[in-house]
């Protein structure tokens, strides 16, 4: 069937002028009413949380609700004291964003986060708070969710580990009995205990182990002799063994161990990652550290260029967090997104976990809901 130039020009007009939310409307940055929320929640941890630098029962996270056009978007905080950030500082560096978010025009939202990156700058976590509201609104507001927006296959997510902290050896035990549905668990160690923890969780299970110092080791020799052992005892890979300023050292390291060794603290955004090519066989991403999606798909970029692996990990977090990170996953090799199965009292129900795999929901922008109240 012919169609002629009056009715094809007829039927783009038609297109273009679809309600409110058209999308010659949202390209003329059409804005309807504007809300942002900004609060804290505390999140209560399912046993107390140990790794090698401190302990907690719970995280204050700082939540972020924007609303427009009768569409909201939320995102999250996770402050962490490594980085010298706390909620009350969060909060402050997202409200001093408020005008730029209140003004600008979400869909554009690349040069929305240059904006706001310049006005509150070395503030990761409030930035990523922001990236991903703004992201899950425009992914609401467009009725589509995040991963397929950005061009990715939800089947190909891969497996989430459980993370085991530190503990008592009965109490280790008691955790991964815990966590039975994951294939793959990750061990924190850096303490003086932590061959007993390891034996700890060998008695209990003969599931691939990934162990995670978080920089508690600080003599090269030392990391040499226990990523041997640990080796032995069936760990697939090992994460930040020396502080992050230990480049050298942990090249030396590189060399005499024959698992992989992931840089997580010793990075956090794209620039950092050429210095440490030579040292390390990959690097463990977080929204929190990169401060949102743009930087941390920057950072993938950067590192599959360097022929480095990736881990995309997390904070203490909800399933706000956990899910936006999740609509990445499907990009990297190695995942630790379990933030979320770590509290108690998760406010969201979003990403969930089958026999390990992450699951990406088909709802749009981040997939999460409010829970409802009990």
């Amino acid at each position: 069937m012919r169609i002629s130039r009056r009715q094809l020009l007829g039927t783009a007009v038609v297109s273009a002028a679809v309600g409110p939310g058209g999308w010659a409307a949202e390209e003329r940055g059409a804005k309807g009413p504007t809300r942002m929320d900004v609060s804290t929640r505390r999140l209560l941890l399912r046993h107390t949380w140990t790794i090698s630098r401190n302990s907690s029962d719970f995280k204050d996270n700082v939540f972020v609700r924007v609303e427009r056009d009768g569409v909201v978007g939320w995102g999250e905080a996770a402050p962490n004291v490594r980085y010298g950030q706390s909620a009350e500082q969060t909060t402050a560096a997202v409200e001093k964003a408020r005008p730029l978010i209140e003004a600008g025009d979400w869909l554009h939202h690349v040069d929305l986060r240059e904006q706001w990156e310049r006005a509150i700058p070395d503030q990761s976590c409030a930035c990523a708070a922001l990236d991903i509201a703004i992201l899950d609104w425009v992914g609401r507001k467009l009725n589509v969710p995040l991963y397929r927006l950005f061009g990715l296959d939800a089947s190909k997510t891969p497996v989430t580990t459980f993370s085991i902290g530190i503990d008592t050896p009965e109490v280790v035990r008691q955790k991964v009995r815990e966590a039975k549905d994951f294939p793959v668990l990750k061990i924190k160690v850096g303490t003086e205990n932590d061959a007993q923890i390891v034996a700890a969780v060998r008695e209990a299970t003969d599931r691939p182990l990934r162990v995670d110092a978080n920089e508690g080791w600080h003599d090269k020799e030392q990391a040499l002799e226990k990523i041997r052992w640990l080796q032995r005892m069936g760990v697939e890979l090992i994460e930040q063994p020396l502080p992050a300023a230990m480049i050298e050292e942990t090249a030396w390291l590189r060399e005499r161990v024959d698992i992989p060794i992931i840089a997580d603290e010793a990075v956090k955004r794209a620039a950092d990652i050429p210095k440490l090519a030579g040292a390390y066989d990959g690097i463990n991403i977080k929204l929190m550290k990169a401060g949102g999606f743009q930087e941390a798909m920057r950072m993938i970029h950067v590192a599959r260029a360097l022929g480095l692996k990736i881990m995309l990990g997390c904070m203490i977090e909800s399933s706000v967090a956990v899910s936006a990170a999740a609509q990445i996953s499907p990009l990297v090799d190695y995942a630790d997104l379990d933030g979320n199965l770590l509290i108690s009292n998760d406010p969201f129900v979003g990403v969930s976990v089958k026999e390990g795999k992450l699951v990406l929901s088909d709802q749009p922008g981040l997939g999460v809901s409010e829970r409802p109240a009990s």
